[in-house]
């Protein structure tokens, strides 16, 4: 691990995801790595990417990578194995995060024997991606450094919200030793603030602030639904 002081440097601090989906413009290790740079200027702490390549790609900036790798399809894709999370770990992360459920993960390990491996390959924080607050206490116990609530409305335990899952933050904050970071359907600064006064450790925030696509959908359903112009003629 390349910092000694991860949690103090994003203790009520912001956390950007530079994501993109295959097959969109975005998709490369270069962009996501400047889109990162742009994030650290405006005040991001850390950075959150997907995939061996982006990691490697933002391994040398000055804030902690939290890094993982999808794959695969079944419902367990988030760093789904101990030679995944190896991969992300020799990529450069300083923390590995990993899906935190209690469902069966792809290679028959569970949670602790996955975080045992992890560390025993290396110094590195692991982030429990977690989809309720039976997952979260299960995922401190089994050795997590960070638990979030990535996967809250996902896992068929909690409804999806329209925003943050503000109640299972408070509710992990209230029954948990381990720092919770707050991240999922975190779309405005208000919103992000609210998470930390409901108890988050940080905020992760990826598609409001990383995600060309998705915010001028936003803009422009809402124009569209507006029918700005609608009754005039241009020219």
């Amino acid at each position: 691990m390349r910092f000694t002081d991860v949690p103090e440097r994003l203790a009520g601090r912001l956390i950007v995801s530079c994501q993109a989906y295959p097959g969109e413009a975005m998709r490369d290790p270069r962009t996501m790595s400047q889109v990162a740079q742009a994030a650290i200027v405006g005040g991001a702490a850390g950075i959150r990417v997907q995939g061996i390549a982006d990691i490697r790609a933002v391994a040398d900036l000055d804030v902690p990578v939290v890094g993982l790798w999808k794959d695969g399809d079944d419902d367990v894709f988030i760093t789904p194995t101990l030679d995944h999370a190896r991969a992300v770990m020799d990529a450069g992360a300083d923390i590995v995060a990993i899906d935190g459920t209690r469902r069966a993960r792809p290679d028959g390990l569970t949670l602790a024997e996955t975080i045992h491996g992890i560390r025993a390959h290396g110094d590195v924080l692991v982030m429990a991606d977690c989809g309720s607050l039976a997952d979260a206490v299960a995922a401190e116990a089994a050795g997590a450094d960070f638990l979030g609530t990535t996967l809250s409305g996902y896992t068929g335990e909690r409804p999806k919200t329209d925003g943050p899952d503000l109640e299972l933050i408070s509710l992990i904050s209230d029954a948990c030793e381990r720092a919770v970071i707050a991240e999922g359907r975190l779309h405005t600064p208000a919103q992000a603030a609210a998470a930390i006064g409901a108890g988050a450790f940080a905020v992760c925030v990826g598609t409001a602030i990383t995600h060309p696509s998705t915010i001028t959908s936003w803009f422009a359903d809402a124009v569209a639904d507006a029918g700005g112009g609608a009754t005039r003629t241009a020219g």
